[in-house]
This record gives C-alpha cells, structure tokens and sequence, in this order.
C-alpha cells in the first residue's frame, strides 16, 4: 500500500497557571509528543489505522476515539469536507493526565496535521482558535502552538490577545511528575464557585509580580510572585506529599514550586546553580512518602509546534 503523503507534527508539552496565572498563562517545555500522519489511497481496506509508541502508549486508543483523530476529523468538518484515509502513528514523551499538557499537543497535532494535508487552507490563528474551543481553555494550547511563555487575554471584539513573556536564563523549570494521576475534571471540581475582593486582587498583584520576575530573575520577586489563592489552595489536598515535597525544593534553594496545570505534576522554579539540588529534594521527598517521580530539569521550548 503506497503513501501519498506524509505530514510529522511534533508538539511541546506545557506546564500552566504558574501559580497565580489561573487559566491565562503557560509555557513550552522540552518534552514533546510527535504525530505522523500519512495520507492513504482511496481504496486502502482501513479508513484509519493507529500505531502509539512511548510512553503509557498503551493507554491511548486505537480507534475513531483517539483524541488527536477526532481533532482530525474535527478539521475537516469546519472547513467543509470528508476527511481522508489516513495511518496515523504517534510517539509519545509527554505522560498522560499528569498536568504537562498531553491533551493539547493531540489536539494541536490532529489539527495541524489536517491543515496540512488539506493544503493549509486556514491561518495559524484560525487552528489556534479551533484549539482553544476544543481544548476549553488557551493557557496550555497557545504556547504549544507558538513556544515560549504566553499570556493570554480576550480582546474587546472577542478574540484572542496573546502577549509573549520574556523568562530569565537564570530561572531552570524543574518539572516532577508522579506515578499516579488527576484529571482536569477532577481537578475543577474542587474550585468554588467564586472568590472574595480580597483573592482577586492577591492575585493580580502575584501575577504582576510573577511577570516581572520571569523577566528579570529577580529571586525575591519570585519567591513572592508564586504565591496563589485562586486553585493551588484546593487543589493541594488532592496531591498526595505535596507540603513535603515543596518544603524539601524550597529548602534545596528553588525560588517556589507550584502545580503544574491541573496537577498532579509540581514544577520548581530555580536557579541553575541550585536546580540539580532541588532535582534531587523532590525526588528523595516524594520517595518518602512512598510515591515514584520522575524529575527532570527542563528548558523553555522556543520552537512552539513544528512541522516536518
């Protein structure tokens, strides 16, 4: 069976909310998932075929339900045509339900792998836009999309502002990802349904804060800035050695550690002369309580979605 053509997209995966950035604001890591989509002939016998590799791959469904496919289809249907016969074959880094953006880079990767093979009839915007719907929310698509760290905000008219925040060379994220998992839903439930003049505006002046010390580096402004009162303070409890884990990055010198997205994944601002310290607090703290993590300094992923 020959293949007519063949699209690689490959997606960073995404820690988000930074603390006091609830829902607005997220990075690209150097963690990445990749999808390769090939395009199959009209009398191929399978309209779909799925092959996964990576990490949990066996996790991820084969079928018309694999969340990437559906963003696929999904592409198709808004620009008004049948979508194609295709072999899609994923290689996955990122862990699944862990708070580092998984579900953003399938959905990125089946959009922009459709967008492709359909001959890029719509603009980066418009993906991003279909991204967000599907996603529910931009802080985790938005810089998968385009790199770096992103603020997002609603424009007057209704769209997307996206703002680019500059991140010090001397702040290392340090991301530890535990062995068990929390979902997003989950992870939403436990938020109330809203919030005192006093939270709100903690946290504006956090995230302020936080905004100024990615930018400089400044490590009294970001032991400050991470501070938040918005989702950390629920959310806390559905994270087993959480108080344990934190105490240990901050005495190993991190600048704070906050919930990656939804969690359960904690990330640690650091830095580089303090990160391999606060690599091996973390591990060495969720040990004792009986968890396996995997912790891995990383680096601001620059790039944003890539196609090959």
């Amino acid at each position: 069976m020959s293949v007519l053509s063949i699209v690689t997209v490959t997606i960073p995966a995404t820690t988000a909310n930074l603390g006091p950035g609830f829902d607005c604001i997220g990075a690209a890591l150097t963690l990445h998932n990749q999808f390769e989509f090939s395009l199959l002939p009209s009398e191929a016998e399978k309209s779909l075929t799925i092959e996964v590799t990576g990490i949990e791959a066996e996790r991820v469904s084969l079928d018309e339900h694999n969340l990437a496919y559906r963003a696929f289809v999904h592409f198709y249907q808004q620009i008004g045509q049948i979508p194609p016969a295709i072999r899609l074959s994923i290689a996955l880094s990122v862990p699944l339900a862990r708070g580092l953006g998984s579900s953003a880079t399938a959905i990125l990767g089946g959009l922009i792998g459709a967008n492709q093979l359909a001959g890029s009839p719509v603009s980066q915007d418009a993906v991003m836009a279909m991204a967000i719907a599907l996603e529910g929310h931009p802080d985790n698509v938005v810089p998968a999309l385009m790199g770096g760290c992103r603020l997002v905000a609603t424009h007057p008219n209704g769209t997307w502002t996206i703002c680019d925040v500059p991140w010090h060379e001397g702040v290392v994220p340090i991301v530890a990802i535990p062995d068990f998992e929390l979902s997003t839903a989950e992870a939403r439930r436990v938020l109330p349904p809203d919030y005192s003049r006093a939270d709100a505006i903690f946290n504006m002046a956090h995230l302020g804060a936080l905004l100024r010390g990615l930018a400089t580096g400044r490590a009294d402004w970001l032991r400050t800035a991470l501070q938040d009162r918005i989702h950390q303070p629920y959310r806390q409890p559905l994270i087993r050695g959480f108080n344990a884990v934190e105490n240990a990055a901050l005495e190993a010198g991190a600048y704070g550690l906050v919930i990656s997205g939804a969690g359960p994944t904690l990330l640690a601002l650091a830095h580089p002369s303090q990160a391999a310290a606060v690599e091996s607090a973390m591990t060495i703290a969720w040990a004792h309580e009986g968890v396996i993590v995997q912790v891995h300094q990383l680096q601001l992923d620059m790039n944003g979605a890539i196609v090959h």
